[in-house]
């Protein structure tokens, strides 16, 4: 048995997220885990989320915040020096396991080495190999002893190829919205029930902020112009995106629009709307189970782009389509992804009150497909883990 825990039980878990969506499911797995082992530190790249529930961090999650293969393209260099880093780090602290949360083209890659090392590896998140690069699977399996994935549809893709997984479901579920949440979400944003209200989600990356933010603001100022009495609500991530949205604002000449800016709290946001405009991501999972009517839109480079769509495999890329197999949400990506079309679609969503409400109640039965106990059974799997590398008895 390798001796990886000092005599008071403490044993050092590395662990890397790349985005706002993974500091989030990764704070929840390090709160969980340390209910069940106090003893437990965390250390790796990290957001404040995780920081917050106890993560050293060793470089802030904003130096893995790439989108588009041509963007990790430029950034190559870069990316790989830090990868190099942070496994030469993990090695000298004896780590018995790694955790890599999302982040597949730096935490796989890692995850192989130190695999190869002798380290316990476990990723949390599937890479949406349901939606393209399905060969990918034979990657993950030689990169990781366990794959902790959140859609229910996605552990028969891992056990056909004898990759051990475990589906540990959506934390977001367990906090989805009920009937009663707009109404409280406006009386705590002090909005009026009966006001038209529009929530813009640009995208939690800074490079998601150049490509959207001049675009969102060019479309609440034509949502304005069409419904002089609506109210914009815009949650940013960061402190640097939230300054460079502000920014943004003063530059573009929108600054007199009523639009306010949130510093987090998306999901107060998303309850509050009537409608949303969402960037593609993981947002737009949280828009549905907030049960908000939304547009899904993207922008990357035209290579990327062009990349992606010869290998996807099915014919929508927002995750409330994938989950309901079908079209259910407008998609407008790359070209498609204009103030004009944004707009109408938008208009459209909120006109049509119909729609809005059959809308609510699909979302609303995502929750109860998605919901378990996503801490305990990550917990759980990190114990297990543990114990395979002798860390803990």
């Amino acid at each position: 048995m390798r001796d990886t825990a000092d005599r008071s039980g403490a044993v050092t878990i590395g662990i890397v997220a790349g985005e706002a969506s993974g500091d989030a499911l990764a704070a929840t797995l390090i709160g969980t885990v340390r209910a069940q082992l106090p003893h437990a530190r965390f250390v790796g790249v990290a957001g404040p989320k995780m920081e917050a529930a106890g993560c050293e961090v060793w470089h802030p999650l904003e130096t893995l915040s790439v989108a588009g293969l041509t963007e990790v393209i430029a950034r190559l260099p870069e990316i790989v020096s830090l990868r190099r880093e942070v496994a030469r780090r993990m090695v000298a602290e004896r780590v018995p396991l790694f955790i890599g949360v999302d982040a597949p083209d730096f935490n796989l890659g890692l995850e192989r080495k130190l695999k190869g090392r002798g380290l316990r590896t476990m990723h949390l998140v599937s890479p949406a190999v349901w939606a393209w690069r399905r060969g990918r699977v034979a990657g993950i399996a030689r990169a990781v002893h366990r794959i902790l994935v959140l859609f229910p549809f996605e552990p028969p893709i891992y056990e056909a190829k004898g990759v051990p997984v475990t589906f540990v479901g959506h934390p977001l579920a367990q906090e989805a919205a009920t009937f009663a949440s707009r109404r409280e979400a406006r009386d705590q944003l002090k909005l009026g029930i009966a006001q038209p209200v529009f929530a813009l989600l640009p995208g939690s990356r800074t490079v998601e902020l150049e490509r959207h933010g001049d675009l969102l603001l060019e479309t609440a100022a034509a949502l304005h112009a069409a419904r002089p009495d609506a109210r914009f609500l815009v949650p940013l991530a960061t402190r640097a995106t939230r300054d460079q949205f502000e920014i943004a604002c003063y530059r573009t000449g929108h600054d007199k629009l009523p639009m306010t800016l949130l510093y987090g709290h998306a999901t107060d946001a998303l309850r509050a709307a009537d409608v949303a405009i969402v960037a593609s991501g993981t947002a737009t999972l949280e828009a549905a189970l907030a049960r908000c009517p939304h547009v899904i839109f993207y922008r990357i480079s035209a290579m990327s782009a062009g990349i992606v769509r010869r290998k996807l495999l099915i014919p929508w890329v927002g995750l409330p389509n994938v989950l309901a197999g079908r079209y259910v949400v407008p998609e407008l990506l790359q070209a498609d992804a204009t103030v004009e079309n944004l707009t109408q679609a938008a208009l459209n969503l909120y006109d049509d009150t119909v729609t809005r409400r059959r809308l609510e109640a699909l979302f609303a039965s995502f929750a109860s497909t998605l919901r378990a106990e996503t801490g305990k059974l990550a917990a759980d799997a990190v114990a297990a883990e543990l114990r395979a590398a002798g860390a803990i008895a």
